[in-house]
Protein backbone atom coordinates (compact mmCIF):
# COMPACT_ATOMS: atom_id res chain seq x y z
CA UNK A 1 0.00 0.00 0.00
CA UNK A 2 1.19 3.04 -0.67
CA UNK A 3 0.66 6.79 0.60
CA UNK A 4 0.71 9.88 -0.84
CA UNK A 5 0.24 13.91 0.25
CA UNK A 6 -0.81 17.06 -1.38
CA UNK A 7 -0.27 20.45 -0.57
CA UNK A 8 -3.65 22.30 -1.13
CA UNK A 9 -3.33 26.12 -1.30
CA UNK A 10 -6.61 28.27 -0.32
CA UNK A 11 -7.12 31.95 0.09
CA UNK A 12 -9.05 33.68 2.88
CA UNK A 13 -10.27 37.01 3.33
CA UNK A 14 -9.55 38.95 6.85
CA UNK A 15 -9.89 42.22 8.11
CA UNK A 16 -7.19 42.75 10.71
CA UNK A 17 -6.89 46.44 12.12
CA UNK A 18 -4.01 47.89 12.56
CA UNK A 19 -2.42 51.22 13.52
CA UNK A 20 0.05 53.41 12.07
CA UNK A 21 3.73 53.63 13.34
CA UNK A 22 3.05 57.29 14.13
CA UNK A 23 -0.46 56.35 16.06
CA UNK A 24 1.75 53.69 18.29
CA UNK A 25 4.24 56.52 19.23
CA UNK A 26 1.54 58.53 20.35
CA UNK A 27 -0.24 55.50 22.46
CA UNK A 28 3.12 54.83 23.84
CA UNK A 29 3.58 58.35 25.05
CA UNK A 30 0.32 58.70 26.26
CA UNK A 31 0.84 55.80 28.96
CA UNK A 32 4.59 57.70 30.21
CA UNK A 33 4.22 59.43 33.63
CA UNK A 34 5.96 63.27 33.33
CA UNK A 35 9.44 61.98 34.87
CA UNK A 36 9.44 59.03 31.98
CA UNK A 37 8.10 61.42 29.41
CA UNK A 38 11.66 63.57 29.87
CA UNK A 39 13.15 60.97 29.70
CA UNK A 40 12.04 59.79 26.48
CA UNK A 41 12.20 63.42 24.82
CA UNK A 42 15.78 63.45 25.82
CA UNK A 43 16.34 59.98 24.11
CA UNK A 44 14.69 61.58 21.04
CA UNK A 45 16.75 64.19 21.08
CA UNK A 46 20.45 62.49 21.02
CA UNK A 47 19.31 60.18 18.23
CA UNK A 48 17.58 62.08 15.91
CA UNK A 49 19.59 65.14 15.23
CA UNK A 50 16.69 66.59 13.19
CA UNK A 51 14.93 67.31 16.34
CA UNK A 52 16.24 70.01 18.63
CA UNK A 53 15.44 71.69 21.82
CA UNK A 54 14.02 75.24 21.37
CA UNK A 55 15.39 77.60 23.97
CA UNK A 56 14.08 80.85 24.61
CA UNK A 57 16.61 82.86 26.67
CA UNK A 58 15.52 86.08 25.97
CA UNK A 59 11.64 86.28 26.54
CA UNK A 60 10.49 86.54 30.35
CA UNK A 61 8.76 83.82 31.78
CA UNK A 62 5.05 86.19 32.00
CA UNK A 63 4.78 86.18 28.36
CA UNK A 64 4.45 82.29 28.14
CA UNK A 65 0.78 82.71 28.37
CA UNK A 66 0.29 85.34 25.59
CA UNK A 67 -0.87 84.67 21.91
CA UNK A 68 1.84 86.43 20.95
CA UNK A 69 4.50 83.62 21.44
CA UNK A 70 3.19 82.02 17.96
CA UNK A 71 5.48 84.91 16.36
CA UNK A 72 8.20 85.33 18.75
CA UNK A 73 11.83 84.14 17.62
CA UNK A 74 12.00 81.17 19.75
CA UNK A 75 9.95 79.58 17.28
CA UNK A 76 10.81 81.11 14.18
CA UNK A 77 12.43 77.88 12.83
CA UNK A 78 8.96 75.66 13.12
CA UNK A 79 8.04 74.14 9.39
CA UNK A 80 4.68 75.94 10.29
CA UNK A 81 3.14 78.42 13.25
CA UNK A 82 0.67 75.06 13.34
CA UNK A 83 3.87 73.03 14.68
CA UNK A 84 4.50 75.47 17.62
CA UNK A 85 3.90 73.14 20.85
CA UNK A 86 0.07 73.78 21.94
CA UNK A 87 1.58 72.64 25.40
CA UNK A 88 3.77 75.46 26.03
CA UNK A 89 1.09 78.11 25.16
CA UNK A 90 -1.12 76.31 27.39
CA UNK A 91 0.76 76.48 30.34
CA UNK A 92 0.04 78.44 33.32
CA UNK A 93 2.39 80.47 35.64
CA UNK A 94 5.50 78.62 35.98
CA UNK A 95 5.86 79.84 39.45
CA UNK A 96 2.81 77.25 40.19
CA UNK A 97 5.05 74.10 38.44
CA UNK A 98 8.13 74.80 40.74
CA UNK A 99 5.60 74.63 43.56
CA UNK A 100 4.54 71.51 42.37
CA UNK A 101 7.98 69.97 41.83
CA UNK A 102 9.20 70.71 45.24
CA UNK A 103 6.24 68.68 46.67
CA UNK A 104 8.34 65.47 47.97
CA UNK A 105 5.98 62.61 47.96
CA UNK A 106 6.96 59.40 49.94
CA UNK A 107 5.88 56.53 47.66
CA UNK A 108 7.08 52.86 47.07
CA UNK A 109 8.96 51.84 44.28
CA UNK A 110 6.85 50.63 41.30
CA UNK A 111 6.36 46.80 41.29
CA UNK A 112 6.09 47.65 37.44
CA UNK A 113 9.33 48.47 36.90
CA UNK A 114 10.33 45.89 39.39
CA UNK A 115 9.16 43.74 37.13
CA UNK A 116 10.57 45.05 33.99
CA UNK A 117 13.83 45.09 35.47
CA UNK A 118 13.42 41.25 35.96
CA UNK A 119 12.70 41.10 32.27
CA UNK A 120 15.40 42.60 31.05
CA UNK A 121 17.74 39.83 32.64
CA UNK A 122 15.92 37.18 30.70
CA UNK A 123 16.90 36.46 27.38
CA UNK A 124 13.55 36.34 25.24
CA UNK A 125 13.40 37.61 21.61
CA UNK A 126 11.83 40.70 20.92
CA UNK A 127 8.04 39.57 19.61
CA UNK A 128 8.13 37.69 23.56
CA UNK A 129 9.33 41.32 25.08
CA UNK A 130 6.86 43.16 23.84
CA UNK A 131 4.04 40.87 24.61
CA UNK A 132 5.10 40.24 28.39
CA UNK A 133 6.05 43.98 28.97
CA UNK A 134 2.26 44.70 27.49
CA UNK A 135 1.20 42.09 29.58
CA UNK A 136 2.80 43.68 32.81
CA UNK A 137 1.14 46.55 32.12
CA UNK A 138 -2.36 44.92 32.42
CA UNK A 139 -1.69 43.59 35.68
CA UNK A 140 -3.82 45.09 38.75
CA UNK A 141 -2.40 47.05 41.65
CA UNK A 142 -2.44 43.82 43.60
CA UNK A 143 -0.04 41.76 40.80
CA UNK A 144 -2.55 39.92 39.38
CA UNK A 145 -4.25 39.74 35.71
CA UNK A 146 -7.95 40.28 35.68
CA UNK A 147 -7.84 40.73 31.91
CA UNK A 148 -8.67 37.80 30.15
CA UNK A 149 -5.67 36.84 27.43
CA UNK A 150 -8.67 36.70 24.60
CA UNK A 151 -8.95 40.97 25.14
CA UNK A 152 -5.05 41.06 25.76
CA UNK A 153 -4.84 39.28 22.20
CA UNK A 154 -7.57 42.14 20.40
CA UNK A 155 -5.79 44.93 22.34
CA UNK A 156 -2.51 44.21 21.09
CA UNK A 157 -3.93 43.99 17.18
CA UNK A 158 -5.76 46.93 17.81
CA UNK A 159 -3.66 49.46 19.78
CA UNK A 160 -0.20 48.46 19.24
CA UNK A 161 -0.33 46.81 15.67
CA UNK A 162 1.06 43.71 17.56
CA UNK A 163 -0.33 39.99 16.05
CA UNK A 164 -0.39 36.94 18.50
CA UNK A 165 -2.71 34.26 19.95
CA UNK A 166 -3.59 33.00 23.37
CA UNK A 167 -1.27 30.07 22.76
CA UNK A 168 1.84 32.59 22.73
CA UNK A 169 0.09 34.90 25.48
CA UNK A 170 -0.20 31.64 27.97
CA UNK A 171 3.35 31.13 27.25
CA UNK A 172 4.50 34.77 28.00
CA UNK A 173 2.07 34.73 31.14
CA UNK A 174 4.41 31.94 32.62
CA UNK A 175 7.54 33.76 32.11
CA UNK A 176 5.73 36.28 34.26
CA UNK A 177 4.29 33.94 36.74
CA UNK A 178 8.40 32.98 37.18
CA UNK A 179 9.42 36.39 38.57
CA UNK A 180 9.36 37.41 41.93
CA UNK A 181 7.63 37.75 44.13
CA UNK A 182 5.61 34.07 43.64
CA UNK A 183 1.89 35.06 42.76
CA UNK A 184 2.74 37.79 40.44
CA UNK A 185 0.78 37.15 36.79
CA UNK A 186 -1.85 35.03 38.35
CA UNK A 187 -5.37 35.16 37.51
CA UNK A 188 -7.18 34.63 40.44
CA UNK A 189 -6.46 34.56 44.12
CA UNK A 190 -6.89 30.78 43.81
CA UNK A 191 -4.02 30.97 40.85
CA UNK A 192 -1.56 33.16 42.74
CA UNK A 193 -1.63 30.87 46.00
CA UNK A 194 -1.26 27.81 43.86
CA UNK A 195 1.85 29.51 42.50
CA UNK A 196 3.26 30.32 45.35
CA UNK A 197 3.01 26.72 46.64
CA UNK A 198 4.33 25.43 43.86
CA UNK A 199 7.84 27.56 44.29
CA UNK A 200 8.00 26.70 48.01
CA UNK A 201 7.94 22.81 46.43
CA UNK A 202 10.43 23.39 43.98
CA UNK A 203 12.89 24.55 47.45
CA UNK A 204 11.77 21.66 49.24
CA UNK A 205 10.05 19.06 47.37
CA UNK A 206 10.43 16.73 50.23
CA UNK A 207 8.11 18.31 52.17
CA UNK A 208 5.12 16.31 52.07
CA UNK A 209 2.98 19.38 54.28
CA UNK A 210 3.55 21.38 50.91
CA UNK A 211 1.06 18.62 48.90
CA UNK A 212 -1.07 18.77 51.60
CA UNK A 213 -1.67 22.50 50.98
CA UNK A 214 -1.70 22.44 47.51
CA UNK A 215 -4.33 19.94 47.21
CA UNK A 216 -6.60 22.21 49.48
CA UNK A 217 -6.58 24.90 47.33
CA UNK A 218 -6.45 23.19 44.28
CA UNK A 219 -9.34 20.73 45.06
CA UNK A 220 -11.03 22.39 48.33
CA UNK A 221 -10.88 26.16 47.40
CA UNK A 222 -14.39 26.97 47.67
CA UNK A 223 -14.62 25.47 50.58
CA UNK A 224 -11.19 26.76 51.88
CA UNK A 225 -13.00 30.46 51.42
CA UNK A 226 -16.18 29.58 53.79
CA UNK A 227 -13.69 28.11 56.21
CA UNK A 228 -15.49 24.65 56.37
CA UNK A 229 -12.16 23.39 57.83
CA UNK A 230 -14.27 19.83 59.08
CA UNK A 231 -14.96 19.02 55.89
CA UNK A 232 -11.93 19.94 53.86
CA UNK A 233 -9.37 17.65 56.53
CA UNK A 234 -12.60 14.91 56.78
CA UNK A 235 -12.18 14.24 52.63
CA UNK A 236 -8.42 14.61 52.97
CA UNK A 237 -8.29 11.98 55.73
CA UNK A 238 -5.75 13.45 57.68
CA UNK A 239 -4.85 14.52 61.12
CA UNK A 240 -6.94 17.18 62.16
CA UNK A 241 -3.44 18.90 63.37
CA UNK A 242 -1.32 18.43 60.38
CA UNK A 243 -4.53 20.40 58.66
CA UNK A 244 -3.86 22.99 61.10
CA UNK A 245 -0.79 22.98 60.29
CA UNK A 246 -1.24 23.15 56.15
CA UNK A 247 -3.92 25.99 56.88
CA UNK A 248 -2.08 28.45 59.49
CA UNK A 249 0.89 28.12 55.96
CA UNK A 250 -1.59 28.74 53.41
CA UNK A 251 -2.72 32.09 55.36
CA UNK A 252 0.99 33.20 55.23
CA UNK A 253 0.41 33.73 51.89
CA UNK A 254 0.39 36.54 49.86
CA UNK A 255 -2.71 37.48 48.51
CA UNK A 256 -1.75 40.90 47.18
CA UNK A 257 2.26 40.18 45.69
CA UNK A 258 2.00 43.29 43.44
CA UNK A 259 0.87 45.52 46.97
CA UNK A 260 4.13 43.57 48.94
CA UNK A 261 6.41 43.94 45.78
CA UNK A 262 7.32 47.59 47.02
CA UNK A 263 7.15 47.21 50.52
CA UNK A 264 9.66 44.31 50.16
CA UNK A 265 12.29 46.59 48.74
CA UNK A 266 11.67 49.26 50.91
CA UNK A 267 10.02 52.80 50.93
CA UNK A 268 12.18 55.98 49.87
CA UNK A 269 11.40 59.21 49.65
CA UNK A 270 10.93 59.49 46.25
CA UNK A 271 9.76 62.91 44.59
CA UNK A 272 6.51 62.47 42.61
CA UNK A 273 6.02 64.87 39.89
CA UNK A 274 2.61 65.49 39.50
CA UNK A 275 1.31 65.04 35.85
CA UNK A 276 -1.56 67.60 36.72
CA UNK A 277 -2.14 70.95 38.60
CA UNK A 278 -5.54 71.19 40.22
CA UNK A 279 -6.25 74.28 42.01
CA UNK A 280 -9.52 75.51 43.60
CA UNK A 281 -10.08 79.03 44.39
CA UNK A 282 -12.77 80.90 46.85
CA UNK A 283 -14.72 81.61 44.27
CA UNK A 284 -15.11 77.86 43.25
CA UNK A 285 -13.23 78.44 39.98
CA UNK A 286 -10.99 75.51 39.31
CA UNK A 287 -7.84 75.39 36.91
CA UNK A 288 -6.24 72.96 35.29
CA UNK A 289 -2.56 72.41 34.07
CA UNK A 290 0.07 70.21 32.95
CA UNK A 291 3.23 69.99 35.14
CA UNK A 292 5.61 70.52 32.00
CA UNK A 293 8.17 72.55 33.90
CA UNK A 294 11.03 70.34 32.80
CA UNK A 295 9.14 68.86 29.35
CA UNK A 296 11.80 71.03 26.59
CA UNK A 297 10.09 72.45 23.55
CA UNK A 298 11.10 71.16 20.76
CA UNK A 299 11.22 71.80 17.18
CA UNK A 300 12.95 70.50 13.70
CA UNK A 301 16.66 71.80 12.98
CA UNK A 302 16.54 74.55 11.25
CA UNK A 303 19.99 73.12 9.51
CA UNK A 304 17.85 70.19 8.49
CA UNK A 305 15.49 72.49 7.34
CA UNK A 306 18.08 74.40 4.77
CA UNK A 307 19.33 71.48 3.80
CA UNK A 308 15.84 69.63 2.77
CA UNK A 309 15.55 73.15 0.62
CA UNK A 310 18.51 73.31 -0.99
CA UNK A 311 18.65 69.18 -1.65
CA UNK A 312 14.82 70.15 -2.83
CA UNK A 313 16.00 72.93 -5.64
CA UNK A 314 18.98 70.83 -6.89
CA UNK A 315 17.06 67.49 -7.78
CA UNK A 316 17.47 67.66 -11.12
CA UNK A 317 21.25 67.35 -11.10
CA UNK A 318 21.30 65.10 -8.30
CA UNK A 319 23.99 62.46 -7.87
CA UNK A 320 22.98 58.66 -6.14
CA UNK A 321 24.85 59.99 -3.22
CA UNK A 322 23.04 63.23 -2.85
CA UNK A 323 19.42 61.31 -3.66
CA UNK A 324 20.51 58.74 -0.37
CA UNK A 325 21.28 62.45 1.49
CA UNK A 326 17.88 64.06 0.84
CA UNK A 327 16.02 60.61 1.50
CA UNK A 328 17.72 60.53 5.11
CA UNK A 329 16.94 63.84 5.66
CA UNK A 330 13.47 63.76 4.95
CA UNK A 331 13.56 60.53 7.10
CA UNK A 332 14.91 62.13 10.14
CA UNK A 333 12.68 65.66 10.18
CA UNK A 334 9.49 63.32 9.45
CA UNK A 335 10.57 61.39 12.54
CA UNK A 336 11.12 64.45 14.21
CA UNK A 337 7.90 65.98 12.98
CA UNK A 338 5.94 62.85 13.99
CA UNK A 339 7.68 63.08 17.31
CA UNK A 340 6.66 66.82 18.00
CA UNK A 341 3.28 66.03 16.74
CA UNK A 342 2.63 62.94 19.41
CA UNK A 343 4.12 64.85 22.19
CA UNK A 344 1.15 67.38 21.79
CA UNK A 345 -1.49 64.85 20.93
CA UNK A 346 -0.63 63.37 24.16
CA UNK A 347 -1.00 66.74 26.12
CA UNK A 348 -4.26 67.54 24.72
CA UNK A 349 -5.53 63.73 25.51
CA UNK A 350 -4.24 64.19 29.11
CA UNK A 351 -6.09 67.78 29.68
CA UNK A 352 -9.38 66.46 27.67
CA UNK A 353 -9.45 63.43 30.03
CA UNK A 354 -8.19 65.18 33.53
CA UNK A 355 -10.93 67.62 32.54
CA UNK A 356 -13.94 65.13 32.10
CA UNK A 357 -12.49 63.85 35.69
CA UNK A 358 -12.69 67.28 37.64
CA UNK A 359 -15.94 67.90 35.77
CA UNK A 360 -17.68 64.74 36.64
CA UNK A 361 -15.69 65.02 40.53
CA UNK A 362 -16.18 68.42 41.09
CA UNK A 363 -17.86 68.54 44.73
CA UNK A 364 -14.50 67.00 45.76
CA UNK A 365 -12.16 69.27 44.02
CA UNK A 366 -14.10 71.70 45.63
CA UNK A 367 -14.29 70.95 49.25
CA UNK A 368 -11.53 68.00 49.44
CA UNK A 369 -14.29 65.47 51.31
CA UNK A 370 -13.56 61.89 49.89
CA UNK A 371 -17.16 60.97 50.32
CA UNK A 372 -18.02 63.77 48.24
CA UNK A 373 -16.51 60.91 44.81
CA UNK A 374 -19.31 60.02 42.57
CA UNK A 375 -19.15 56.49 41.15
CA UNK A 376 -17.17 56.57 37.85
CA UNK A 377 -15.66 54.12 35.92
CA UNK A 378 -13.66 54.49 32.69
CA UNK A 379 -16.83 54.58 30.33
CA UNK A 380 -18.27 57.44 32.05
CA UNK A 381 -14.77 59.11 31.39
CA UNK A 382 -14.76 57.98 27.78
CA UNK A 383 -18.47 58.73 27.04
CA UNK A 384 -17.65 62.93 28.23
CA UNK A 385 -14.30 62.92 26.28
CA UNK A 386 -15.35 60.68 23.20
CA UNK A 387 -12.20 58.94 23.55
CA UNK A 388 -11.73 55.45 23.70
CA UNK A 389 -11.84 53.80 27.06
CA UNK A 390 -8.22 52.31 26.55
CA UNK A 391 -6.96 55.62 26.09
CA UNK A 392 -8.77 56.42 29.35
CA UNK A 393 -7.09 53.62 31.33
CA UNK A 394 -3.51 54.40 29.56
CA UNK A 395 -3.92 57.85 30.78
CA UNK A 396 -5.48 57.33 34.39
CA UNK A 397 -2.71 54.55 34.90
CA UNK A 398 0.71 55.85 37.08
CA UNK A 399 -0.17 59.28 36.55
CA UNK A 400 -0.89 61.54 39.92
CA UNK A 401 -2.49 65.02 40.34
CA UNK A 402 -1.87 67.34 42.74
CA UNK A 403 -4.91 69.35 44.49
CA UNK A 404 -5.50 71.68 47.14
CA UNK A 405 -5.76 68.62 49.40
CA UNK A 406 -2.78 66.77 48.27
CA UNK A 407 -1.53 64.52 45.71
CA UNK A 408 -3.71 61.70 44.40
CA UNK A 409 -2.94 58.78 41.71
CA UNK A 410 -6.01 59.05 39.21
CA UNK A 411 -6.99 55.64 39.76
CA UNK A 412 -7.89 57.24 43.00
CA UNK A 413 -10.94 59.10 41.55
CA UNK A 414 -12.39 56.03 40.09
CA UNK A 415 -14.91 54.08 41.83
CA UNK A 416 -17.67 51.44 41.20
CA UNK A 417 -21.62 52.84 42.20
CA UNK A 418 -24.42 51.43 42.97
CA UNK A 419 -28.13 52.48 42.92
CA UNK A 420 -30.61 52.19 45.11
CA UNK A 421 -34.13 51.20 45.16
CA UNK A 422 -35.23 55.18 44.91
CA UNK A 423 -32.59 55.55 41.51
CA UNK A 424 -30.14 57.23 43.34
CA UNK A 425 -26.78 56.44 42.46
CA UNK A 426 -24.64 55.41 45.51
CA UNK A 427 -20.56 55.23 45.55
CA UNK A 428 -18.97 52.01 46.96
CA UNK A 429 -16.27 53.55 48.60
CA UNK A 430 -18.79 55.36 50.37
CA UNK A 431 -20.86 52.16 51.16
CA UNK A 432 -17.09 50.53 52.17
CA UNK A 433 -16.69 53.48 54.44
CA UNK A 434 -19.88 52.94 56.34
CA UNK A 435 -19.17 49.40 56.56
CA UNK A 436 -16.58 49.54 57.84
CA UNK A 437 -17.37 51.86 60.57
CA UNK A 438 -20.04 49.29 61.45
CA UNK A 439 -17.99 47.02 61.79
CA UNK A 440 -15.25 48.88 63.75
CA UNK A 441 -17.82 50.07 66.59
CA UNK A 442 -19.81 46.53 66.88
CA UNK A 443 -19.06 44.14 70.35
CA UNK A 444 -16.36 42.21 69.64
CA UNK A 445 -17.73 39.35 71.88
CA UNK A 446 -20.03 39.26 69.44
CA UNK A 447 -19.34 40.48 66.47
CA UNK A 448 -22.06 40.92 62.97
CA UNK A 449 -22.69 38.67 61.01
CA UNK A 450 -22.91 39.71 57.50
CA UNK A 451 -27.02 39.10 57.31
CA UNK A 452 -26.71 41.67 60.33
CA UNK A 453 -24.29 43.71 58.55
CA UNK A 454 -26.52 44.06 55.65
CA UNK A 455 -29.73 45.21 57.72
CA UNK A 456 -27.89 47.77 59.14
CA UNK A 457 -27.02 49.14 55.96
CA UNK A 458 -30.22 49.07 55.20
CA UNK A 459 -31.67 50.96 57.58
CA UNK A 460 -29.05 53.34 56.75
CA UNK A 461 -30.68 53.79 52.97
CA UNK A 462 -28.31 51.05 51.59
CA UNK A 463 -29.92 47.92 50.84
CA UNK A 464 -27.54 45.65 49.23
CA UNK A 465 -27.62 41.76 48.99
CA UNK A 466 -25.37 40.01 52.23
CA UNK A 467 -23.39 38.14 49.23
CA UNK A 468 -22.62 42.09 48.51
CA UNK A 469 -21.81 42.83 51.68
CA UNK A 470 -19.28 39.78 52.39
CA UNK A 471 -17.62 41.17 49.12
CA UNK A 472 -17.21 44.64 50.14
CA UNK A 473 -16.18 43.05 53.41
CA UNK A 474 -13.31 40.92 51.86
CA UNK A 475 -12.15 43.87 49.80
CA UNK A 476 -11.40 45.87 53.24
CA UNK A 477 -9.64 42.71 54.60
CA UNK A 478 -12.05 42.23 56.98
CA UNK A 479 -12.59 38.52 58.44
CA UNK A 480 -15.72 36.98 58.59
CA UNK A 481 -17.77 37.41 61.60
CA UNK A 482 -16.52 34.22 63.96
CA UNK A 483 -12.84 35.03 63.11
CA UNK A 484 -13.08 38.67 64.98
CA UNK A 485 -13.68 37.33 68.46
Amino acid sequence: MSTSSRQIQSQAQQQVQTLSPQQILAVRLLELPAVELEDRIHSELLENPALEEAKDETQPDELLDTPSNAEDDAFADYLSEDDIPDYKLQENNRSRAERAEEIPFSDVVSFYETLRTQLSELELDEHQRELAEYLIGSLDDDGLLRKSLESVEDELIIYMGIDTNQQELEETLRIIQELDPPGIGARSLQECLLIQIRRKKESDPKDKLLDIEEQIIADFYEEFTRKHWEKIYKKLNIDEDVFEEAIADIVKLNPRPGASLGETIGRNMQQIIPDFIIETYDDNNITISLNNRNTPELKVSADFVDMLDENTRNKANQSKESKEAFIFLKQKMDAAQGFIDAVKQRQNTLLTTMKAIVDIQRPFFLEGDESLLRPMILKDVAEVTGLDISTISRVSNSKYAQTNFGIYPLKFFFSDGYTNEDGEELSVREIRRILKECIDNEDKKKPLTDDELAEILKEKGYPIARRTVAKYRQQLNIPVARLRK
